[in-house]
Protein backbone atom coordinates (compact mmCIF):
# COMPACT_ATOMS: atom_id res chain seq x y z
CA UNK A 1 0.00 0.00 0.00
CA UNK A 2 2.76 2.44 0.94
CA UNK A 3 4.67 1.72 -2.28
CA UNK A 4 1.66 2.40 -4.49
CA UNK A 5 0.75 5.57 -2.61
CA UNK A 6 4.33 6.84 -2.86
CA UNK A 7 4.37 6.17 -6.60
CA UNK A 8 1.46 8.58 -7.11
CA UNK A 9 3.70 11.49 -6.17
CA UNK A 10 0.86 13.12 -4.23
CA UNK A 11 1.73 12.02 -0.71
CA UNK A 12 4.52 11.53 1.77
CA UNK A 13 4.46 8.32 3.80
CA UNK A 14 5.07 7.56 7.47
CA UNK A 15 5.30 3.85 8.30
CA UNK A 16 4.59 3.14 11.96
CA UNK A 17 4.97 -0.12 13.89
CA UNK A 18 5.54 -1.26 17.45
CA UNK A 19 8.54 -3.41 16.50
CA UNK A 20 11.69 -1.35 17.07
CA UNK A 21 13.56 -0.60 13.84
CA UNK A 22 11.13 -2.41 11.52
CA UNK A 23 9.41 0.64 10.05
CA UNK A 24 12.71 2.43 9.49
CA UNK A 25 14.07 -0.54 7.56
CA UNK A 26 10.95 -0.86 5.45
CA UNK A 27 10.97 2.89 4.75
CA UNK A 28 14.59 2.66 3.59
CA UNK A 29 13.76 -0.26 1.29
CA UNK A 30 10.86 1.67 -0.25
CA UNK A 31 12.93 4.85 -0.58
CA UNK A 32 15.64 2.99 -2.46
CA UNK A 33 13.09 1.96 -5.08
CA UNK A 34 12.28 5.61 -5.85
CA UNK A 35 14.99 6.40 -8.45
CA UNK A 36 14.36 3.45 -10.80
CA UNK A 37 10.58 3.75 -10.52
CA UNK A 38 10.65 7.54 -10.69
CA UNK A 39 8.89 8.94 -7.66
CA UNK A 40 10.07 11.44 -5.07
CA UNK A 41 7.75 10.94 -2.11
CA UNK A 42 9.34 11.19 1.31
CA UNK A 43 9.04 7.86 3.14
CA UNK A 44 9.94 7.67 6.82
CA UNK A 45 9.60 4.97 9.45
CA UNK A 46 8.87 5.42 13.11
CA UNK A 47 7.82 3.69 16.31
CA UNK A 48 6.09 6.85 17.54
CA UNK A 49 2.50 7.76 16.66
CA UNK A 50 3.45 11.42 17.14
CA UNK A 51 5.24 11.28 13.77
CA UNK A 52 1.87 10.90 12.05
CA UNK A 53 0.58 14.19 13.50
CA UNK A 54 -1.03 16.36 10.87
CA UNK A 55 -1.82 13.47 8.54
CA UNK A 56 -4.82 13.96 6.27
CA UNK A 57 -5.27 10.22 5.78
CA UNK A 58 -4.25 7.27 7.96
CA UNK A 59 -4.32 3.72 6.61
CA UNK A 60 -4.23 1.04 9.29
CA UNK A 61 -3.48 -2.48 8.15
CA UNK A 62 -3.77 -5.35 10.53
CA UNK A 63 -3.90 -9.11 10.59
CA UNK A 64 -2.49 -12.20 12.11
CA UNK A 65 1.25 -12.54 11.47
CA UNK A 66 2.21 -15.35 9.14
CA UNK A 67 3.30 -18.51 10.90
CA UNK A 68 5.98 -20.91 9.73
CA UNK A 69 4.57 -23.66 7.54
Amino acid sequence: MAQRLAETGYVDIVLQDIIEGLPRGKALDLSESAPPIGFDARITGSNDWADTKGSDVVVITSGVPASPA
